[in-house]
């Protein structure tokens, strides 16, 4: 799909995009940053999608009453899809992000039920079922930014999950110690059982061991292999995109890299990553016209594929109306959508690939302006 034209930014007004901004520049520093990388017409639907998720986030974490705090976070939800968003910039921001990139209500419900699970402070059995939370909290979010950029190729929304489920892998192994602090424990409860610890035990006196260390290093080598297997997706994002998400990748596993050399022990404080270590990292920029493009052709993970099937089954996105789309632009457009179209009914092995839905703008009619050849 081709990068969004002029006529697909985002059309709320500045105040609500500066609310968006702001909100992030404090409280997500990291992700802020990196946005700045993104090409303008990317930067402030990205923006509002993280501004919207960490409000989302805080909402749950900060509340006093936190199933009423996912109440009321699902009937936000549906105003947006409604298109009568709460009194809220973001709210606002995001009626026009789900609207002009197609963003299935499905993905922003995989997030709610996450954040219902750490209500529940449920703990998850084998890594598996961790990865199916992943899933819901991080890898959708990979999914989404996806979507911004133009990208609906299965292949690419699965190494983007894969991405964001390896972030999430080294936020938990990054917290344990302050999970453990609010009750909580995410890690993979028959690898800590392997070891010799026993969960209800260690939760009511958290404390280091080799044995944990043990367990935390085992999650950071799963995360690593999902930031490799995710490299080929970011090969194949708009290239004023991949410097962007690139840098995520490559901040993010430092942080795994810091809990390393800690020994991987999580109980010897929050593991931060220098400046200096940073920009060591973000050197690996210069790998970008080198990375791996085999993990394009493997599956996605067990639990995130139903976040890929979500994006295939949902109508395309709408073009903006008040700037119509010039002749040659829609008929590469068009080449486009068929080409993608053939190789998802070639991968799925269903259906005639022009057995199109009714609701794809770019065949169902001529762009604005222009007579039939």
């Amino acid at each position: 799909m081709p990068a969004p034209s002029s006529s697909q930014r985002l059309t709320t007004n500045r105040t609500d995009q500066q609310a968006c901004r702001e909100l992030l520049r404090h409280g997500s520093r990291s992700f802020y940053a990196a946005s700045l990388l993104l090409p303008q017409p990317y930067r402030d639907a990205a923006i509002s999608l993280y501004a919207f998720c960490r409000l989302a986030d805080d909402a749950i974490d900060l509340s006093e009453a936190p199933t009423a705090a996912l109440t009321e976070l699902r009937a936000r939800l549906d105003g947006i899809y409604r298109g009568a968003p709460a009194d809220v910039p973001a709210d606002r921001m995001m009626v026009q992000v789900v609207r002009q990139f197609g963003i299935p209500r499905a993905l922003l419900d995989a997030l709610l039920e996450g954040f219902a699970w750490d209500c529940e402070a449920r703990r998850y059995e084998d890594i598996s079922a961790l990865r199916d939370y992943c899933a819901r909290v991080a890898g959708n979010v990979g999914v989404m930014m996806a979507l911004l950029m133009g990208q609906r190729e299965p292949a690419v929304l699965s190494r983007a999950a894969d991405l964001g489920v390896a972030m999430q892998l080294t936020n938990i192994a990054r917290d344990v110690a302050e999970d453990a602090g609010n009750g909580r424990l995410y890690l993979p409860l028959d690898w800590l059982r392997e070891t010799g610890i026993d969960p209800d035990a260690w939760l009511r006196a958290p404390a280091s061991s080799p044995a944990l260390c043990e367990v935390v290093r085992r999650l950071l080598t799963e995360a690593d292999r999902l930031y490799a297997r995710a490299e080929a997706g970011i090969a194949q994002l708009p290239s004023g995109c991949q410097p962007c998400v690139m840098t995520a990748r490559l901040l993010y596993a430092e942080i795994g890299e810091e809990v390393k050399r800690s020994g991987c022990d999580p109980m010897l404080g929050r593991a931060v990553v220098s400046p200096a270590r940073k920009c060591r990292a973000i050197s690996g920029l210069g790998r970008l016209g080198r990375l791996d493009q085999s993990p394009l052709t493997m599956a996605a993970l067990q639990e995130t594929a139903y976040l890929i099937e979500a994006v295939l089954a949902a109508p395309l996105p709408a073009l903006a109306d008040e700037e119509p789309v010039g002749r040659v632009e829609w008929m590469l457009d068009l080449f486009t959508e068929l080409q993608r179209r053939d190789r998802i009914a070639r991968d799925r092995a269903i259906g005639d690939p022009l057995d199109v839905e009714p609701s794809c703008p770019l065949l169902a009619t001529e762009p604005a302006g222009s007579a039939a050849s």
